[in-house]
């Protein structure tokens, strides 16, 4: 079986990465033969979000991938289905998505790791940026997909209640690589790897991480902030951009790990709980505790108290921290507790046998 899967983004985005990409081999040792087609250019996709760049430039470059998605529909005959990871073009209605499915007669399977159907504000392009969105788009996608593939339970309710069967992969990550391994930090890394778009999260973060800077020493590891100005009264702070290269490993080197999620315009409570929990899995493979805001699926993910904590406020955040920075063998115990659910959870084998299953059954269907 042949599936052509498009995407917006290219592998350096973790949609891209997890969701695409790392099912490649798993599938072809299952039969099916997966080709990733993303939108954007690895070049395209980080000059997006730069400011230095114009944005006439920015809309000029969008003409070779949508030409590219056009040569892409002479060559639709020699697939079996269509499985889009969010949408095959990163703004406008679903055009190609319905030349793929009407000229090409071809069954859509739909990946849903985020609630894309929820309206937002970019904190990137502001409101201009959510013209270009059309918001109704992921709607209309799962009203003509055959099935859609749901990071989390909240997001299939929403799937099941357009009529469209709705079947679960939560993002995972490959435990090969992403693994425990031994740490000598002289002193206790707190840690948080995200995006631009995501660090405002971390800043909620910040007035609990200067009081417990007031009686415990501790580093603050920060990846992919985008920004270079972190500053914290008392915090020793790495600040490092985000490399492909080194993305495990600076899972791997931190002793706590910070899993905040608050509301703001860009982040209602609906987006929330759209959220897949990724980042709480990233911590369990390498045997990492975290704290964690228990929002939406995040709530249901290992076990409160044993693989990790989940706190609402500022003062909990405080604890359950501060239990961890003086406590290393119930970080040790956390850990391993984490890693445990991972490997009976949330293995690559594990999901790519139910999203091998939900393409052979809508391929004999049709």
């Amino acid at each position: 079986m042949r599936v052509l899967g498009l995407c917006s983004h290219p592998i350096l985005a973790a949609a891209t990465r997890f969701r695409l990409e790392q099912f490649v081999g798993p599938l072809a040792r299952r039969g099916i033969d997966l080709e990733v087609s993303s939108f954007l250019s690895s070049e395209q996709f980080l000059s997006l979000y730069q400011n230095d760049k114009s944005v006439l430039k920015k809309v000029v470059g969008m003409v070779p991938p949508i030409a590219a998605r056009f040569e892409k529909l002479f060559m639709i005959q020699k697939y079996d289905l269509i499985f889009v990871q969010r949408e095959a073009m990163i703004f406008g209605p679903a055009i190609f998505e319905w030349l793929y499915q009407k000229i090409g007669r071809k069954p859509l399977i739909l990946d849903l790791d985020d609630a894309t159907y929820v309206r937002y504000v970019s904190p990137t392009y502001g409101r201009t940026g959510s013209l270009f969105k059309f918001f109704g788009k992921t709607d209309n996608l799962i009203k003509r997909a055959e099935a859609v593939i749901c990071g989390n339970r909240f997001i299939a309710e929403h799937v099941e209640s357009l009529g469209t069967k709705a079947i679960i992969v939560p993002t995972i990550v490959d435990t090969d690589r992403f693994c425990p391994v031994k740490k000598n930090n002289r002193v206790p890394v707190l840690g948080w790897i995200g995006t631009h778009s995501t660090f405002p999260f971390l800043r909620s973060l910040f007035p609990v991480l200067e009081k417990l800077a007031e009686r415990h020493t501790f580093i603050l590891k920060v990846v992919g902030a985008g920004n270079d100005d972190i500053k914290i009264k008392g915090v020793e702070v790495t600040n490092l951009e985000w490399d492909l290269d080194r993305e495990a490993e600076d899972f791997q080197s931190l002793d706590v790990g910070l899993y905040p999620l608050t509301t703001s315009t860009s982040a209602n409570k609906d987006w929330l709980a759209g959220k897949s929990g990724f980042k709480a899995i990233q911590y369990m493979a390498v045997g990492v505790p975290f704290v964690m805001s228990p929002v939406g699926v995040c709530s249901e993910i290992g076990e409160n108290g044993k693989t990790h904590f989940n706190e609402d406020e500022e003062e909990g955040w405080y604890n359950s921290l501060e239990k961890l920075l003086i406590n290393p063998e119930l970080r040790n115990e956390m850990g391993r507790e984490g890693r445990q659910t991972v490997m009976t959870n949330y293995t690559v084998a594990q999901q790519a046998d139910k999203i091998a299953s939900a393409f052979r059954r809508i391929n004999l269907g049709r």
